[in-house]
């Protein structure tokens, strides 16, 4: 049985439910096997729960609410938990429960800034360019990208390896001031020791990314998996050829992008170009 890890509630909605499964079941001096007990679910079920590892189903919260003498607090918890994904596109949301569960990170995109790093205003205008989206669904979608950012705020967060071209330093999305903030964020977030970024620029003259963006998501003693997105749909697989193709054009990305130094400075020039 996987040993039991300090969950951080502020990771996401669903590390939240699970830190206060925990933290309701210690008060009540239970173990997990007499919770799983009274509950009816298994053992292996409260410890994924408690891990933030699986979402248990409705039923599960409710009958803790009910053992625990709360009035609807884990059901409102569980319903959040289960609303913040709902807004992700079908395709994506199994990228979205490896991200959350990922120790690293190895992401390109030759167009956009990582959703990851993106700032409130800068993901506000990528995600009101896409056809038929209304205010309502603009919010929701907003809410999700942004919750997203929450795994680099971790206890323990994942390392992010990230490339970006050079042209993502120039595309204007929003108004200058909101090209000059997601610089100056990208320039923040770089001072993480789990985060390294590199700019893959124009005189590289590679073509082996330009096809697509994609994320590869690795989990230390699991799996990894890949997803790529196009301009129509994306596609989230661990099929290991495809793991292995996307880990030799990642490779292939990182030795002729510019060092993480380097492609700071290259940041830093572009910040002041809009000014």
């Amino acid at each position: 049985m996987p040993q039991p890890r300090e969950l951080d509630p502020e990771a996401s909605p669903l590390a939240r439910f699970g830190f206060e499964v925990r933290r309701r079941r210690l008060a009540a001096g239970l173990t997990q096997r007499q919770l799983a007990e009274r509950l009816l679910f298994s053992t292996s079920m409260i410890g994924m729960v408690e891990r933030a590892d699986r979402k248990p189903e409705q039923a599960f919260a409710e009958r803790c609410d009910e053992l625990f003498g709360l009035t609807g607090v884990l059901t409102e918890l569980w319903s959040r938990a289960y609303r913040w994904k709902d807004a992700a596109p079908l395709w994506f949301r199994d990228g979205l429960q490896a991200e959350q569960q990922a120790t690293t990170l190895r992401t390109w995109d030759p167009l956009l800034v990582f959703g990851l790093m993106q700032t409130e205003a800068y993901a506000r205008h990528v995600l009101a360019g896409e056809p038929g989206t209304t205010r309502d669904l603009l919010e929701e979608r907003l809410a999700t990208r942004l919750q997203r950012r929450s795994i680099l705020s971790r206890t323990t967060p994942p390392t992010v390896q990230t490339i970006i071209d050079e042209g993502v330093l120039r595309r204007p999305i929003g108004d200058p001031a909101v090209m000059r903030q997601q610089l100056e964020h990208l320039l923040m977030i770089a001072e993480h020791p789990n985060v390294k970024i590199q700019v893959l620029p124009y005189s590289a003259g590679s073509t082996c990314g330009l096809l697509s963006a994609f994320v590869i998501t690795e989990l230390a003693g699991h799996w990894t998996t890949v997803w790529a997105e196009s301009s129509i749909q994306g596609k989230v697989t661990d099929a290991p050829e495809i793991v292995q193709a996307a880990g030799k054009r990642y490779d292939a990305l990182r030795m002729e992008a510019l060092p993480h130094h380097m492609s700071m400075e290259l940041i830093k020039k572009e910040i002041e170009r809009w000014n």
